[in-house]
């Protein structure tokens, strides 16, 4: 089954044109099925091609995923239209009340300010609190889960001698992870950031989980609370060409970056990028979707208040 979306989101034009199976809200509407209901907080600056990233990959998979998108009010985003706010956008006062069988909270590129210098870490840290109460499973990703570790746990990030950027091999610490099933023994996933959390202040708190590292990324993936939250470092989300615009774009303004890592054919900008991340990527959402948010959550998705809130994986 498709995510269901509305009927004039662009990314269901971008993604029909890559085969991608997407379903309207129109037709979703006529299934006799109890969708899983999911809530996306972005917090990338270019949110329609966050939107499109993110719903090409709960696409592929065979549950009906209905689908939110969540806006801050105290940050005001300049590089979306307004009224495509407006139109496809809810804010925390809208939600508040519902609950939702998984979430996803993006990546910001607020990463070199300290977690209290941003303008809405009060609202943000408040949704991080909501959510262990109304959502079943959390994924947060790159600077969401930077900032939710430090949030919950105290763990402060740490900053790179330069910026991490390419295309990385990571491993699998726990292959019995039902997140895990189906992988490789080594799998990539692209990285962008400046900052970084120490393995040593993970493995001083019990309560966190290592999932997945590498040997030049660092720490990829962690769980709490039994897979009711997911912290990842890195974009697995990422179309084949994001770390190129990221690229192009830094050279346009002159400013300093090297070529992306293992990303590149020969590591030539001037040729095409080497995709090697969807296929794990697909999976790791997918096994999400099945493992931590469609077989835990309760068929009324009201009673997730009612899960048991300090579970911990063994």
């Amino acid at each position: 089954m498709p995510v269901k979306i509305p009927y004039n989101l662009p990314a269901i034009e971008l993604l029909k044109g890559e085969n991608i199976f997407v379903m309207s809200d129109l037709r979703a509407d006529t299934q006799d099925i109890r969708p899983q209901r999911l809530l996306i907080l972005n917090l990338m600056p270019l949110k329609i091609s966050a939107e499109t990233d993110f719903i090409r990959l709960l696409s592929n998979n065979p549950l009906q995923v209905e689908l939110e998108f969540l806006r801050l009010d105290t940050h005001v985003s300049k590089n979306t239209p307004e009224e495509h706010l407006e139109m496809f956008y809810k804010t925390f006062a809208d939600i508040k009340d519902n609950c939702y069988d998984g979430m996803i909270i993006t990546g910001a590129p607020v990463e070199m300010l300290m977690f209290e210098e941003v303008n809405y870490w009060d609202e943000i840290t408040s949704i991080f609190d909501w959510a262990r109460k109304h959502v079943t499973s959390t994924l947060y990703i790159c600077w969401a889960s930077q900032a939710a570790l430090y949030h919950f746990y105290g763990i402060k990030k740490k900053p790179l001698d330069k910026k991490l950027f390419g295309v990385f091999k990571h491993d699998v610490e726990d292959k019995l992870d039902p997140l895990f099933r189906g992988f490789d023994d080594e799998f990539f996933i692209p990285h962008s950031r400046h900052t970084t959390i120490e393995k040593e202040d993970i493995l001083s708190n019990p309560a966190i989980k290592i999932l997945s590292e590498s040997e030049e990324a660092g720490l990829a993936i962690l769980s709490t609370r039994g897979g009711r939250e997911f912290y990842l470092t890195g974009h697995s989300e990422y179309s084949p060409y994001t770390l190129h615009e990221e690229y192009s774009r830094d050279c346009k303004k002159g400013l300093e970056i090297e070529i992306p890592v293992n990303y590149y054919k020969e590591d030539n900008p001037s040729n095409e990028p080497v995709v090697r991340w969807t296929g794990h990527a697909n999976l790791l959402f997918n096994n999400w979707l099945n493992y931590y948010v469609y077989q835990e959550t309760p068929f009324d998705v009201n009673e997730v208040k009612k899960l048991e809130d300090l579970k911990i994986q063994n």
